[in-house]
């Protein structure tokens, strides 16, 4: 179920957006066009314009400009998670197969980049260079945090700081830019957009923690791909940076990861372990602050009903089970 669901006054706003989304990704190339639907196709929570659509609210409302900002951050999104599974040569999300498992992983690479393309497109006619400046440095961050988890791949002496850094630029900073791209687009006054930021912020970082935790704890079927996927992947999420402290697991960790193809522990009996260890309630507790600072946020906000809807969605992200 779409998170917009929660919201019915908000459907009509969400349609559009999927309208938009459909007409802006619609290629001449018949390759393109078939790869585009297919990632579409697989659904998503649209969480990215949701936020645009309810920051817009402490605003004046410009329909047609924040219904075009809000299909260009989900458009990114998108784009990033096409880029992702070349990366991680994944087969499934979603639980649909990736577009480089439907195609290649040069039909994926290129359909990526003509999102971005669209993307850039799209967001062409907006006179406020903060659009611009808001969007390319969200671009530009999430190259870095992309290329930095290709780096650290199968490294298993990562540290705090790199992984709060990397969930920072791959995941909050989108979320944060939806909020105040929302906020400009609206033309929300200074210190209201701050805060509007903000809250994206500290939700982005929970909302990535929550998910590297349901690696671990959720199913196969819930999750659409394999459980401990960003594991078996090679990326030491927070639950794993907690869980190699037990020296056992990080020589088995090390271990897996030097020799993939014939470890002398089964990776599958480690993610299980780690499932069930105390590394698990000590990444909740980090994704807890966030949240923490998250409804603090809020209530600084104006009082207006966006402001209750900003809070039941963060309610609904630090309590989702996949």
């Amino acid at each position: 179920m779409k998170l917009a669901t929660a919201f019915k006054y908000m459907n009509k706003d969400i349609q559009q957006v999927e309208k938009q989304i459909k007409r802006v990704t619609k290629a001449e190339n018949t390759m393109i066009q078939s790869a585009s639907n297919h990632l579409l196709t697989a659904g998503g929570k649209r969480i990215r314009p949701i936020f645009v659509l309810i920051s817009s609210k402490f605003g004046s409302d410009n329909q047609n400009k924040i219904i075009d900002v809000a299909v260009a951050l989900e458009l990114i999104h998108m784009a990033s998670l096409v880029h992702d599974d070349v990366i991680d040569h994944a087969m499934v999300r979603r639980g649909k197969p990736t577009v480089n498992k439907q195609w290649d992983n040069g039909t994926a690479v290129y359909t990526g980049d003509y999102i971005f393309a669209r993307t850039l497109e799209l967001l062409k006619s907006f006179d406020d260079n903060r659009i611009h400046s808001v969007l390319s440095n969200t671009i530009h961050q999430l190259c870095i945090g992309e290329i930095e988890q290709i780096r650290d791949k199968f490294e298993i002496n990562q540290n705090y700081f790199t992984y709060f850094r990397r969930i920072k630029r791959k995941t909050a900073l989108l979320i944060a830019s939806s909020t105040q791209m929302g906020a400009i687009a609206a033309n929300v006054d200074p210190s209201t957009e701050k805060l509007l930021k903000l809250y994206g912020y500290y939700i982005g970082m929970s909302y990535q923690i929550i998910d590297d935790i349901l690696d671990f704890t959720s199913t196969e079927k819930e999750l659409g791909k394999p459980v401990g996927s960003d594991l078996l992947n090679g990326h030491i999420t927070l639950p794993t940076l907690f869980a190699i402290e037990d020296k056992k697991v990080y020589h088995a960790i090390q271990d897996y990861f030097n020799n993939k193809d014939h470890p002398s522990m089964n990776i599958n009996e480690v993610i299980l372990h780690i499932k069930e260890s105390d590394a698990i309630e000590r990444a909740y507790q980090i994704s807890q602050k966030f949240l923490e600072k998250a409804f603090n946020t809020v209530n600084q906000l104006p009082d207006i009903e966006e402001k209750r809807l900003l809070t039941d969605i963060a309610h609904y992200l630090g309590e989702r089970k996949f």
